[in-house]
Parts: structure tokens; C-alpha cells; sequence
């Protein structure tokens, strides 16, 4: 079994003992990212929209890293601290991607860690 780790600056560094993400058979699967500027090291707790966006920045630079981008995620799973923030989350969320629809989950949380609002991971094809 082939398995490759990826590590991206582009993205913030893991915390704890995880990989940003791991390619296996064409597929990359992306760790939960939180609104975190990979440059600074800041932790983006501003509005909804903002830790939404930011959190989607460092999923697409783990999946460029992997050979992948937002336009080949299979599914995501979206955390959110609270569901009434759900409308405003899916906006951004539709800006992003654009056309494309992946597969996703929305599961709301009592909280998530250091007071973030979202997190989000990914499964996403590479494309080699």
C-alpha cells in the first residue's frame, strides 16, 4: 500500500500527530482546517465569512499541493459551531466553488477548538 504524505506552506502546519493530508489510489484526503493564515500563523476569528473563506484557501493549497484542486473534491464535511450560521457559511462556500457541487456533510458542533466557528475537511481526486 502506497501512501503519501502531504506538507504544504501554503497551508498551517499540523498541531498534533496528523498529516495535512495523505494520497492513496488517485484520492487525497484532507484534514479538518480551521480559519488559520499558514503565513502568519494568525488565528483568523473574525466573522463567519471570513474564517469560511480562509478556511477554504488552505483546503485548495493542500489539494494543489497533492496534484488536486477544489474543482476535483469528491466530498467535504463542513463543522460549524453554530447552525444558525449555516446561510452565510453556504454563501461563501458557493462562491468559491462555483458550478461545482461536491458531495457534503454539515454537522453542527457546541464548539470548535481555540473558539474557531468552521472547520473543514476534504476527499478530493488527484489528477495524475
Amino acid at each position: 500500500m502506497e501512501i503519501t504524505t502531504i506538507q504544504t506552506q501554503d497551508a498551517p502546519t499540523p498541531a498534533g500527530h496528523y498529516s495535512q493530508a495523505v494520497v492513496y489510489n488517485g484520492l487525497v484526503f484532507v484534514a479538518g482546517q480551521l480559519a488559520i493564515d499558514p503565513r502568519t500563523g494568525e488565528k483568523k476569528l473574525g466573522s463567519i465569512e471570513e474564517q469560511t473563506e480562509q478556511v477554504l484557501k488552505n483546503v485548495g493549497a493542500i489539494l494543489k499541493a497533492a496534484n488536486s484542486d477544489l474543482s476535483r473534491a469528491l466530498k467535504m464535511t463542513v463543522y460549524i459551531s453554530d447552525i444558525n450560521l449555516w446561510s452565510a457559511v453556504n454563501e461563501v462556500y458557493a462562491k468559491v466553488l462555483g458550478e461545482h457541487r461536491p458531495a457534503r456533510a454539515v454537522i453542527p458542533t457546541r464548539e470548535l477548538h481555540h473558539g474557531f466557528l468552521i472547520e473543514i475537511d476534504a476527499v478530493a481526486a488527484t489528477y495524475s
